[in-house]
């Protein structure tokens, strides 16, 4: 029978459940259990494809074109296992799938309710992934904190559920804050005994407390924090600051997280947990031999969640390159054909980031003309594609005024168009090209030699599409297209062929970059940009 744990967070946000939910998982992942995560969001958004990334950090987008919390990108990264549609459930998509059974007649006539109604729907989608049979153990984050006023039906799901399930079969891990008081020089107790206390105001008692901490619980206050919220004292773990959150699943193995939730889930706990490649890839991070300087320009810098996967795909090449990968994030607004050398002066490599909108739009295609005119390494992603595309038009081809239709739809050369099926829509939501489709690349392009096979699968988020009426006159003048989605033509993949490393593809590569798969296109770009760094190219 699949066993339950779930997730949920005290005191302040931004305690890192998801590390935490990906860390337990990675070290029951590596006792040899089959295990997913799921999270579930309080707020009314059907998904965060909608969000602005200043208000919930990037959108991660599954293999089957869902649009995700970011929270799913780190469960990926850390167990290397795709999750979908049904790991990620927000309160909208509760609300919106029971009023539509209401309006069906499904209810017979009865009041609809948030008890029983929305709970039922909640715990339903709670177990989905459970019944499926593919899962020995399915780890729940709950999103917001304990006592906000949308978490509650989230709260009330997991009380009946844990009753129904019976004990044994589940386990409440509380994630909470020590606050470290520099004036009084102690950590201090009293916000996480109020949090657990709401938490037992809903029926619910934590098993496990996780202490979010920048300073070591002494076994005094381990002692106090059991005594006051009613846990085994084992069951007070630590989880103090650490240098990377790859060090997490070490720190939570030290602190005997993974044995004390087999034991209050009457699992084995005989098989020793096996990280050794965890262990290998840390050794390299921590140990570079060299340092690299990646520019990062785009729209979102100010916030550096807005391109989380990117930055951990840098992680993980760098690792792969035992290279320390120093990201500079250059907001794209601020990029002038005057100031463009001073702005990139001292970088080995530049990604143009993906986005949507014109807002820093003629920054990027500074930034492009300046890398491409001075052979230095360039990587673009999605709309950096798009954006190599339009500067490679105006400046090389000449094509006065070619733009995207989406940035300018009167054009005269609408190099990026919008696709035939996307024309009449009017809905935002969950409307693009999403999720994984294949790529067919050409033999002896770069791309070729980066994959190293001719058949490959990427994960998608756009409605606009390179336009093939130009494709003949920009592989003539240099830019190839090595790369193509096999059932449309689109392209998928452009490449200067006079150039040490000028390659973008229309997908999101670092969607798909985990620990124990570093993306090729990541690993590729961190070489080009060192050999560039070393003089090999320049």
């Amino acid at each position: 029978m699949t066993k339950y744990i779930f997730v949920t967070g005290g005191v302040t946000s931004s305690l890192g459940k998801g590390i935490i939910a990906a860390s337990l998982a990675k070290l029951l992942q590596a006792r040899g259990f089959k295990v997913t995560i799921q999270k579930f969001d309080p707020y009314i958004n059907i998904d965060p494809g909608t969000l602005n990334p200043y208000e919930h950090g990037e959108c991660y987008v599954t293999e089957d074109g869902a649009e995700t919390d970011l929270d799913l990108g780190h469960y990926e990264r850390f167990l290397n296992v795709p999750t979908s549609q049904a790991n990620n459930v927000t309160t909208g998509r509760i609300y919106k799938h029971v009023i539509e059974k209401e309006r069906e007649g499904a209810y017979l006539g009865k009041t609809v309710q948030v008890i029983p109604h929305i709970t039922d729907e909640i715990k339903r989608r709670m177990q989905l992934l459970g019944e499926s049979g593919e899962y020995d153990i399915i780890i729940t984050e709950l999103g917001g904190t304990v006592g906000d006023i949308e978490s509650l039906p989230f709260i009330e799901a997991v009380r009946q559920l844990r009753w129904e399930l019976g004990n044994n079969d589940s386990l409440v891990i509380h994630l909470t804050l020590v606050p470290y008081l520099a004036a009084a020089g102690e950590l201090k107790t009293k916000p996480t005994q109020h949090s657990v206390k709401t938490l037992l105001e809903y029926g619910v008692q934590p098993d496990i407390l996780v202490c979010r901490t920048e300073h070591k619980l002494t076994q005094e206050i381990r002692k106090k924090l059991a005594l006051f919220c009613n846990v085994n004292i084992n069951a007070v773990v630590e989880s103090i600051d650490a240098p990377t959150i790859y060090d997490v699943p070490l720190l939570m193995l030290k602190e005997q997280l993974d044995k004390t939730v087999l034991t209050k889930l009457k699992l084995s706990t005989k098989n020793d947990p096996d990280l050794e490649n965890w262990k290998a890839f840390l050794g390299r991070l921590k140990n570079p031999t060299t340092e690299v300087n990646i520019g990062l320009v785009g729209k979102y810098v100010e916030l550096p969640d807005a391109y989380k996967s990117i930055v951990e795909g840098f992680i993980h090449a760098g690792s792969a390159n035992e290279t320390k990968v120093k990201v500079n994030f250059i907001a794209a607004e601020s990029i002038t054909p005057e100031n463009v050398a001073d702005k990139l002066k001292g970088l080995d490599g530049v990604l143009v980031a993906p986005g949507f909108g014109e807002r820093g739009l003629e920054g990027k295609l500074n930034t492009i003309k300046h890398v491409r005119e001075n052979k230095i390494p360039f990587f673009g992603i999605c709309l950096g594609m798009q954006c190599a595309v339009i500067e490679f038009g105006r400046n090389v081809l000449g094509l006065k005024g070619a733009n995207s239709f989406e940035m300018d739809e009167n054009t005269p050369h609408p190099v990026i168009n919008l696709m035939e099926e996307q024309k009449n829509i009017t809905n935002m939501g969950g409307t693009m090209r999403l999720g994984a489709y294949d790529c067919d690349i050409k033999k002896g392009t770069k791309a070729f030699a980066i994959y190293g096979k001719a058949k490959i699968s990427e994960r998608h988020r756009h409605r606009y599409e390179f336009n093939n009426a130009y494709l003949k006159d920009y592989e003539k003048a240099g830019m190839i297209a090595s790369g193509f989605n096999p059932e449309t033509g689109l392209v998928e993949i452009v490449e200067l062929k006079d150039h040490p490393f000028f390659v973008a593809g229309q997908f999101h590569p670092e969607l798909k970059s985990t620990v124990a798969n570093p993306h090729p296109l990541f690993v590729s770009f961190v070489a080009a940009s060192l050999a560039n760094k070393k003089g090999g190219t320049k």
